[in-house]
Formats: C-alpha cells, sequence, structure tokens
C-alpha cells in the first residue's frame, strides 16, 4: 500500500524552505484546512437543508446578491482567521471594508470565501479562493497600503474546490500541490504533488454570451479555437473552471467588454492567488497585455480582465489568435 501523506505532515515538513520560520504561515494554513472542512460539510448537505440554500436578501459590495452559505463561509473563514493570531487583518470579496484583528499578527490576508455561490442550488462546483500578505505596515493597525501590493509580494495562495471531491490546492513558492479530502477520516491527502500545466491544451473558458461585447481580437481569438475543433467549457464557477484546465490544459478567458472594460473579476480575490498559483505551475496570466503578478493595485475591490492558463494559449489569445 503506498504511503499516504496528510497535508498536515506536509506542512510541517515545508517550514523548511523558510529558514527562520516561526510557524505562523503554517498554522495559517492549518485554519484554512480546518474551514474548508467544515464548508465542504455544509456544501454537501445543502439539497438537505433549505436553511443553507437560496438568497441571503443582501448585496455585497460588488452589487452582487448574497447567497445564504456565501455569508456563512465569509463568517467562517474571518473567525478562524481571527483565532490563530498570525493575521492581523483580513480582505473579502463579502465585505465593504477591512476587517481588522487587535492581535499584532504578520500576515493579511483576501479572499473570496465562497466562489460560483450562484451554483450551490443546482448543485455545481463551487470554491474558496484566498491570498496571504506579510504586513508591511508598522502602526497599531494593518492599513490599505498592506492590500494594495502587486500580486508578486504573495507569500502563499490557493484554492479550495468543493465538487465529486473537496480539494485544497496551495502554493509558498515552491511548486503547486493539491490535497483531496478523504472523508472516511476527516483529512486532506497529498494527492496531487508537483502540480505543473501543459504548455498548450485544448480546453477554452469563456461566457460566449458576451462574445460581441469583446474586443475585436478576443473574438478572434475565440474563432480560431473553434475552427481548431477545441472544447468549449464554461461552468460559471471560476475555481471549478480553473482546476480543470489547470490539470487538463487550456485558458480561461474573462476579457472586458463595452459596457465593462475592466472586466467583472477582483485583481486582490481571485486573479492575483490564481496568478501565483498558474505561474508556479508552468502556466501563464495576464489582463490581456501586464502579467497579473506586476499589477499595481489602487482599490480594494479593483476589477481587472483575465486570460489564465496555458502559456501558449495565453500568448496567442493576447496576439487575438
Amino acid at each position: 500500500m503506498p504511503e499516504i501523506k496528510t497535508l498536515s505532515e506536509f506542512i510541517v515538513e515545508r517550514q523548511a524552505d523558510f529558514p527562520g520560520s516561526t510557524g505562523d504561515l503554517s498554522s495559517l494554513l492549518t485554519a484554512f484546512r480546518l474551514a474548508a472542512k467544515i464548508v465542504s460539510r455544509e456544501a454537501n448537505k445543502a439539497g438537505l437543508m433549505a436553511d443553507i440554500l437560496g438568497a441571503a436578501g443582501n448585496e455585497n459590495v460588488q452589487g452582487e446578491q448574497q447567497q445564504k452559505l456565501d455569508v456563512y463561509a465569509n463568517n467562517l473563514f474571518i473567525r478562524m482567521m481571527r483565532t490563530q493570531g498570525a493575521v492581523c487583518a483580513v480582505a473579502s470579496e463579502e465585505n465593504d471594508d477591512i476587517v481588522h484583528f487587535d492581535n499584532g499578527g504578520r500576515y493579511v490576508v483576501t479572499m473570496d470565501p465562497l466562489d460560483g455561490s450562484s451554483n450551490i442550488d443546482v448543485n455545481v462546483s463551487i470554491g474558496t479562493i484566498f491570498s496571504i500578505y506579510q504586513r508591511i505596515s508598522t502602526g497599531p493597525k494593518a492599513t490599505l497600503e498592506d492590500f494594495l501590493q502587486p500580486g508578486s509580494a504573495q507569500v502563499a495562495a490557493g484554492y479550495i474546490v468543493y465538487g465529486s471531491s473537496t480539494m485544497l490546492v496551495y502554493s509558498t513558492g515552491h511548486g503547486v500541490n493539491g490535497f483531496t479530502l478523504d472523508p472516511s477520516i476527516g483529512t486532506f491527502c497529498l494527492s496531487h504533488p508537483g502540480m505543473q500545466t501543459p504548455v498548450d491544451g485544448t480546453i477554452f473558458s469563456v461566457n460566449e454570451g458576451n462574445l460581441y461585447d469583446f474586443s475585436p481580437g478576443v473574438q478572434h481569438y475565440i474563432d480560431s479555437c473553434k475552427k481548431q475543433k477545441m472544447s468549449a467549457r464554461y461552468i460559471g464557477s471560476l475555481v471549478a473552471d480553473f482546476h480543470r484546465n489547470l490539470l487538463k490544459g487550456g485558458i480561461y478567458l474573462y476579457p472586458g467588454t463595452q459596457n465593462a472594460p475592466k472586466g467583472k473579476l477582483r485583481l486582490l480575490y481571485e486573479a492575483n492567488p490564481l496568478a501565483y498559483l498558474v505561474e508556479q505551475a508552468g502556466g501563464m496570466a495576464t489582463d490581456g497585455t501586464t502579467r497579473i503578478l506586476e499589477l499595481k493595485p489602487t482599490e480594494l475591490h479593483q476589477r481587472c480582465p483575465l486570460f489564465i492558463g496555458s502559456r501558449s494559449m495565453v500568448e496567442a489569445a493576447m496576439k487575438g489568435g
């Protein structure tokens, strides 16, 4: 029987990658692990528990209708971050402003606590996206400056996908590794070590309902994908689409449109962490002209276009096919 390595064991082993480490980052990743198991449990019960399904009756700062599980996941992850001391502040897609903790923690966290939440009611995969930065301000509380760092300053990033199985995928800048939750023992186990995305692929993921609002170059690229008989796969859950393309090879596009030239996706909560991961796995992420990790954020909830996936496909999309 092959040896099983748990996420806890892996995190402890990888502390050696960071000379002088205090263990705070390991503690933080452990908090995400526990929260992921709880959200996974609740998501799997959604069809049985009416109080989890449906809208919460509120809109978030993005103007999007919050789902009940959105609110639950957001509160849970914030509570987990607060209790383990390494994080001094959190910025969430679901909150207008920064959530401060008075604990002197070394890190700040940005997150989309429940990506693709509109799919909850129809049993389609959803996810969590997170990003970790070292605090750079020196005052008594974290400041906006701590969150408006370029994506290249991330010390770790990851996502959790809640689907046919629950997987946690993360990187601390030393490659990408994936862990699958074994429900029989309640433990994440290493299932996808050293993940590398193919240089090329045959899948393109884009909301073609917006096709005629895209730039001529993007329209031309999508047309060229069809002429090459590539597979169109678009779930409407960024984590699920990204995860599939990371494993199989492909490109995910959410370009700007005539009405939304900056696109829809959030730089801090979605684009930066996934760009960090895809680059660690050998892929590429741009806003159509500039590497995502080089963009300097100016707003907490800033949006940006996103072209992400296999390197050759992203390069072709930037050239318009």
